[in-house]
């Protein structure tokens, strides 16, 4: 096991003010890891006094020399890619050989698009006798999730200091390995002290201490629903800006003429990405009543194809979920829909066969015939589960309200052969990002969501705005 004893604050490595750790553990055997400091008030306290010292300097500092920065941050990630792609495989459970593509890829993309955008970016404006500014929102207290650990860090540090802000980082204690590289790198690159802060720990402490911290500005947020609603009412006893990336319930609506092969293939890809563990999942897949048996002996028979196992290992497709707790979350949800009358097409409560002892590993599993008032079809399982639901052939009306009938609006899809036809059909559907037949995922297009699934937006031009504020200067002609 190894043991990160220290928190980076005020551009140091120290020891945190309390005594308790947390630990992570490897998806594939259940074993605990690595451990690291569980963050206090007092040190969050400090991380921040750090990050108010600095962030008017910081702040002023030209454009070129914080997109500098930033791509030295990128080409750190990149010299260190298997490093990272290894502590998220072994405490998140994807692949390998995709983990080194999405869940680092990305990331040095991010950081390197950041200093880009912020490049071509202009931060003032003449409106009439006005002078629009946009500046930094000030001291960013960033916290993230455990499925995409250093992909939503990168959502949140890149703009963050790419703004001209000063960033408190809280990841998850599930997955936080990646994040202490991501430190590592950026003491490398020598940023001016207080810059970037990194606190570990819980969200019940570290977290709730950072969002009620009066010198912060705003919260940054990705996670559950539950704990965005938390972090909103905890924020506004001091009229903090938050922005919030939370859960989803992503509808493939499938069109009557759409390439069923195409269509299917695609939403299982998005489905069982990551074990499921993703909020952009395809988790509802709308088929009409005509094109059920196919749809469902097309998705049974892709399922199969989705080899469960050692996420090291060249030959898997689906490794483990993240934890106990989520292995057992998932098997709830895979009994509530046998409990409520969905048709089991594949998959299941059984483990898979050949996966090594210990690990949180799940079937990859297809439910038929689902209602959408069913809980599997209304609450994010987060995991490799699939709910076919079904329409009447010739009422694109009712496909549409099915679609929309969910608390969430992260994510969507539409398949048509007409492509107008998709287009019309996806500007009514209330998400924030819909697949039309299988479009690929735009790292400079705004990501975030409607209803439930939060507010704000991250990525792009769009991602950068919301670390700025806007000033007026009223000029004399």
């Amino acid at each position: 096991m190894q043991l990160r004893d220290q928190l980076f604050i005020d551009g140091r490595w120290i020891h945190s003010t309390g005594s308790q750790t947390v630990g992570a553990s490897d998806a594939t055997t259940g074993e605990i890891t690595t451990r690291v400091p569980a963050g206090t008030a007092a040190d969050i306290d400090a991380a921040v006094k750090a990050a108010r010292r600095v962030v008017g300097a910081w702040s002023q500092t030209p454009s070129e020399t914080r997109a500098l920065a930033l791509e030295h941050i990128a080409a750190g990630l990149k010299q260190r890619s298997d490093d990272l792609a290894r502590v998220i495989t072994r405490e998140v459970g994807m692949p390998f050989k995709l983990a080194g593509r999405i869940q680092v890829g990305l990331p040095i993309t991010n950081f390197a698009n950041f200093a880009r955008l912020l490049r071509e970016a202009s931060f003032e404006e003449r409106v009439g006798n006005s002078l629009v500014l946009r500046e930094p929102v000030g001291v960013v207290g960033a916290i993230t999730p455990w499925n995409y650990p250093l992909h939503q860090m990168a959502l949140k540090v890149a703009p963050a200091l790419a703004a001209g802000c000063a960033i408190v980082l809280k990841p998850s204690e599930v997955a936080p390995s990646c994040a202490i590289i991501l430190a590592e790198i950026i003491e490398a690159v020598g940023l001016p002290a207080g810059v970037f802060n990194l606190v570990t720990g819980t969200g019940s402490q570290a977290g709730q201490s950072l969002v009620e911290h009066p010198d912060v500005d705003m919260i940054t947020f990705t996670g559950s629903t539950s704990a965005g609603k938390r972090i909103s009412e905890l924020a506004a006893a001091t009229i903090k800006r938050v922005t919030l990336e939370l859960g989803g319930k992503g509808a493939s609506l499938i069109l009557p003429d759409a390439d069923l092969a195409a269509a299917v293939k695609g939403t299982l890809q998005s489905c069982y990405l990551n074990s499921g563990q993703t909020c952009t999942a395809l988790t509802r897949m709308l088929v009409p009543q005509s094109r059920y048996e196919e749809a469902a002996r097309l998705a049974v028979e892709i399922a199969r194809g989705f080899t469960v196992g050692d996420p090291m290992a060249e030959s898997t497709k689906l490794g483990p979920l993240t934890s106990r707790v989520q292995l057992d979350r998932v098997r709830g949800y895979i009994t509530r829909g046998i409990e409520e009358g969905a048709e089991l097409l594949i998959g299941g409560l059984e483990t898979p066969e050949g996966v090594p002892g210990g690990g949180n590993f799940v079937k990859p599993t297809v439910f038929g015939r689902v209602r959408n008032d069913m809980t599997i079809a209304r609450e994010e399982i987060f995991g490799p589960v699939l709910s076919i639901i079904l329409y009447d052939d010739d009422d694109e009306e009712q496909a549409i309200r099915i679609a929309n009938d969910t608390p969430y609006g992260l994510s969507a899809a539409v398949w048509s052969k007409d492509e107008d036809r998709a287009r019309r059909v996806a500007r009514r559907i209330r998400a924030g990002q819909i697949d039309i037949n299988g479009g690929a995922f735009n790292l400079s297009a705004p990501f975030g969501g409607f209803k439930q699934s939060g507010h704000g937006r991250e990525a792009g031009k769009y991602g950068l705005g919301e670390f700025l504020e806007y000033k007026s200067l009223q000029l004399r002609d």
